[in-house]
């Protein structure tokens, strides 16, 4: 069994349902258990996630022997009135593009071009 995650107080920036849908974007053979080690959630919470995300519409699975394969329905509505439109596959886009950008310099975000550097593209 794998350990129980540190529990965190406070807020985040995504939510759970959108850190096993990444995780599951990354890999969509990937295992429960792995989802919760990625995610740092218990099996049990990203077994109910994946429940959310089936009858939301935004996952299906195909059974084959004693393992899942996912898909994401990618043109699914976000759920949030503000989102008016974005799709699954948009989020998740974004997600990669984020992924991606860490293999630059680890722990460092990067900066944002002055606005003398945008004017100068302009």
């Amino acid at each position: 069994m794998g350990a129980v995650p540190e529990p965190h107080t406070g807020w985040t920036f995504l939510t759970n349902h959108a850190r096993v849908l990444a995780a599951i974007a990354d890999n969509p053979a990937t295992r429960i258990r792995d989802i919760a080690a990625r995610c740092r959630l218990t099996e049990r919470a990203v077994q109910k996630i994946v429940a959310d995300l089936e009858s939301g519409g935004y996952l299906s699975h195909t059974r084959r022997g004693r393992s899942n394969t996912y898909r994401i329905e990618s043109g699914t509505i976000l759920r949030h009135p503000a989102d008016s439109g974005l799709a699954v596959a948009e989020l998740l886009s974004l997600l990669a593009q984020h992924d991606g950008g860490r293999g630059d310099a680890p722990g460092r975000l990067r900066e944002a071009p002055h606005a003398s550097d945008r004017q100068a593209d302009a």
